[in-house]
């Protein structure tokens, strides 16, 4: 683990994109972020959510300015990311705004700080899936955050948002098309197709721009693991109720959604 990377986080800097990430969740997409107040005041957490979006997932965009607004500016919330995020030019900018690589390591440093961290189990996986299953809750079977909070003993804090799927029509993770093209070689396991705006019909790029979706995001009541599962839970029985407190979130907010963009 890279110490440095969670030095890299720079408040200044995260007050500053914070401003305008704020007036694009605010105005583009009508956000409105509840339940963060079931976000334990003091020590490390676990923020685990569902993905959504596609290439342009606007999760932490809605996510992050409310979290600050809440807590302000001396707690730090890192996020979880594929090594692929930070590369390139904007990997240093991503890195001051606490955006760390997705490694048990990082998670558990960032944890024993008394930071919040923000993970999505489902990757890409769940950011591009398909319209029709837009509200179900599917992390590919990962399970590694349950034992990341386990390790470092705190909290998990289920958190959903609803509407960014909404964004453009996804059609297919396209999990056939990269085994067939023999991507997964390239730890690429899925080739999405979407059609939206600008661009129409898109596979992965060039990225159509989303839609103005109204984004719903709740934050969940906290779960501790060990006193609601003893000592040495069973991992898949542990991961199974945490998605299944989420869906049952998600299908509520889901039925109080009228229509699809409008919200």
């Amino acid at each position: 683990m890279d110490d440095t990377e969670l030095d890299q986080w720079d408040p200044v800097v995260t007050r500053q994109a914070e401003s305008w990430a704020a007036a694009i969740a605010k105005w583009w997409y009508r956000s409105e972020v509840y339940g963060l107040e079931n976000i334990p005041d003091a020590g490390g957490v676990l923020v685990v959510a569902n993905h959504s979006g596609g290439m342009l997932t606007p999760d932490v965009l809605v996510f992050g300015p409310a979290f600050y607004r809440h807590f302000g500016y001396d707690r730090p919330l890192y996020t979880l990311a594929h090594y692929g995020v930070l590369l390139g030019p904007t990997g240093a900018l991503f890195r001051r705004l606490g955006v760390i690589h997705a490694s048990r390591e990082n998670a558990a440093a960032a944890l024993h700080s008394g930071a919040a961290v923000l993970v999505f189990p489902g990757g890409d996986y769940d950011a591009y899936r398909p319209t029709f299953e837009a509200n179900r809750i599917d992390f590919d079977g990962r399970t590694g955050y349950v034992r990341t909070a386990l390790a470092a003993d705190v909290p998990i804090v289920p958190t959903v948002s609803i509407g960014a799927q909404e964004s453009q029509l996804f059609l297919t993770r396209g999990n056939w098309l990269a085994k067939r093209l023999g991507l997964p070689r390239f730890r690429l396991d899925i080739l999405p197709v979407s059609i939206g705006l600008p661009f129409g019909p898109s596979v992965i790029v060039p990225p159509n721009l989303p839609l103005p979706t109204k984004i719903v995001t709740e934050v969940l009541p906290p779960i501790d693991i060990t006193a609601r599962f003893g000592p040495d839970p069973d991992i898949g029985d542990v991961d199974a109720h945490i998605r299944g407190v989420m869906q049952t979130a998600l299908d509520r907010l889901a039925a109080q959604r009228r229509f699809p963009v409008l919200g």
